[in-house]
């Protein structure tokens, strides 16, 4: 079967789906041509363009995040708030300290202060040990 044959069928397959659900369907979307059942691979390749286009889904916002992670039940990560330098420091800090890694590549004192502040880490014998938290939010 040729890439053209594919694409068709999988434009028919599309076209079924779409007429199912027909009252769901958006209406922007163009039909396939139903004059020439071996279509140009133009036409099935621009129809199927275009409907899995109208299936990517959307970006979401932080807000909507926030509402889905509260209707599921999930907290946010810890880290979710931290601009991006700072939460990529931090989860390596973390991993440093789950490896016990901490004699060769010490964390700042500064991060691993706010990481206790946190609640991601505790010290024990003088060495950082991630909490349950900690463990969260690496995973």
């Amino acid at each position: 079967m040729s890439a053209a044959d594919k694409l068709h069928q999988f434009g028919e397959m599309l076209a079924a789906a779409s007429s199912r659900s027909r009252s769901q369907a958006d209406s922007t979307v163009a039909e396939p041509s139903q004059t020439n059942p071996s279509a140009t691979e133009d036409t099935t390749a621009d129809y199927t363009a275009v409907k899995l286009e109208s299936a990517v889904a959307t970006p979401t916002t932080e807000a909507e995040r926030e509402h889905e992670a509260a209707t599921t039940n999930q907290p946010l990560s810890p880290l979710a708030g931290i601009d991006l330098d700072t939460a990529i420091r931090f989860r390596w800090a973390l991993r440093d300290i789950k490896a016990k890694r901490t004699k060769l590549t010490p964390a700042n004192p500064d991060d691993l202060k706010t990481l206790i502040e946190m609640g991601l880490v505790e010290t024990r014998d003088d060495v950082p040990v991630l909490t349950n938290e900690g463990h969260r939010a690496l995973d």
